[in-house]
């Protein structure tokens, strides 16, 4: 009997991603079906009223904050770059950092959040190893600002929970204060823990030092908190900021289990059970889709735009900095040497 017990754990691991697989399946076709359900009682003329009763001054000044919330992501990269033993000016970091954001906001985090950034670090001559350190440093630092900002917002029990859903106050509450542990936890070993690297199946972990960890948190925090100014910006009925922050990043949690880009219709739906009460339901779903023109489709474009501008330049780019580090003293042993020392 003893002999059997490894193949069942091992056959059991071996399914696990088939498993899995299934389930995050099943669940996101009971969002859709959910979202397909609902849209069908929707007023869409008078979405389409809302939509364009937005005057120049509102849209502009959502569109600033969008491109505050962009300029912010693009800057978590810059706390990994000088780790890493390069000369890469801020400003193309940056616009690799938004590149990147805009292609995973629209077209899911596989393909921009790793796809693009592995593309074009590749071509300003970073190293894969060197290329998975950066897209971990980033991931980090979007979700411990969100463990932040959520955290605290769900602890505090601004979020009125609907009857129908199966979850208390209480238990909100209490997700919350775990979100604020665990985030407190990381700030914490970053800045106390005496061991700084770990192997896990075979990949090396290195935390960061207790200053980038800071540096993680308000960036983070940061970004998160302006995506919810672009949305309250557009939502003309007196609600408050806090609540409205609240809502976007609980359905921000919805949007992640179901794997659909960007959260379409999940975010929608989670407003309605929200806000619903308080708002029209077609002046919410008319804000949303506004708010994806703005803070979606309109810098995706753009990023389209700049990428192409990108893959011109960047080998042409790469090229001068390369002559350049070889005229610095220790020239390109220089580089690797503070790659070993790493956060």
């Amino acid at each position: 009997m003893r002999e059997k017990q490894p193949e069942s754990a091992s056959g059991w691991r071996r399914h696990w991603p088939l498993l899995k697989k299934v389930f995050f399946t099943a669940f996101a076709l009971l969002v859709i079906g959910l979202i397909a359900d609902q849209a069908r009682n929707v007023e869409w003329g008078k979405v389409l009223e809302a939509m364009q009763a937005y005057t120049w001054p509102v849209l502009l000044r959502a569109a600033g904050l969008a491109v505050l919330s962009y300029l912010i992501y693009s800057c978590f990269d810059l706390l990994a770059i000088p780790y890493l033993g390069h000369m890469i000016p801020p400003v193309r970091v940056m616009a690799v950092g938004i590149v990147a954001y805009a292609f995973n906001l629209n077209m899911g985090s596989l393909i921009g959040s790793v796809g693009f950034r592995f593309r074009l670090y590749l071509r300003l001559g970073l190293a894969a190893g060197e290329i998975t350190r950066i897209i971990g440093l980033s991931l980090t630092t979007n979700w411990l600002g969100y463990l932040w900002v959520a955290g605290g917002l769900f602890a505090w029990g601004v979020l009125p929970i609907p009857d129908n859903w199966n979850i208390s106050n209480y238990a909100l509450r209490g997700i919350g204060v775990g979100m604020l542990v665990a985030a407190v936890a990381y700030v914490a070993l970053c800045g106390l823990a005496r061991k700084r690297s770990w192997t896990v199946r075979g990949h090396e972990l290195e935390l960061p030092s207790f200053k980038i960890a800071v540096a993680q948190s308000l960036l983070g925090s940061a970004c998160w908190l302006s995506i919810g100014l672009v949305v309250w910006s557009l939502l003309r009925h007196d609600v408050s900021f806090a609540l409205v922050l609240g809502v976007l990043l609980l359905s921000g949690i919805a949007g992640a289990v179901t794997h659909i880009p960007g959260g379409l219709g999940v975010v929608e739906a989670v407003f309605v059970a929200m806000l619903g009460g308080q708002v029209p339901h077609y002046e919410i779903i008319g804000t949303l889709l506004t708010y994806r023109a703005v803070y979606y489709l309109g810098p995706f474009a753009l990023a389209a735009l700049l990428y192409f501008f990108l893959e011109a330049r960047l080998p042409k780019l790469a090229k001068e900095d390369e002559a350049k580090e070889a005229e610095q003293p220790g020239g390109k042993e220089q580089g690797p040497m503070r790659r070993v020392a790493g956060p």
